[in-house]
């Protein structure tokens, strides 16, 4: 693998693992502010950034294990991010 090559695709690589931490990084702090545990919609576009560029990562690098992993937790993300806004809908029509 070329320099460059290699330094674009560390690049995405780090910036899916960055998105990671952010997102327990941030449920963390929320956690702290309210007194109790919570998981905040953030959590979920975290994950989802980070799966996204992650899941780049490995099909650049050809990594069908990692493929697999990161294909796998978009859904769930995806699904739980629809399922939030669905409740809020449903929420600001009642009230």
């Amino acid at each position: 693998m070329e320099l460059t090559t290699q330094w674009w695709l560390l690049a995405i690589g780090f910036t899916g693992q960055g998105f990671f931490f952010m997102r327990f990084f941030w449920q963390w702090i929320v956690s702290e502010r309210e007194k109790k545990s919570v998981i905040p919609i953030s959590f979920w576009y975290f994950s989802l950034l980070g799966s996204f560029f992650l899941l780049t990562y490995a099909i650049l690098r050809k990594d069908i294990v990692f493929i697999v992993g990161q294909s796998t937790g978009s859904i769930i993300y995806t699904r739980n991010l629809y399922l939030i806004h669905r409740e809020r809908k449903r929420l600001q029509s009642n009230g």
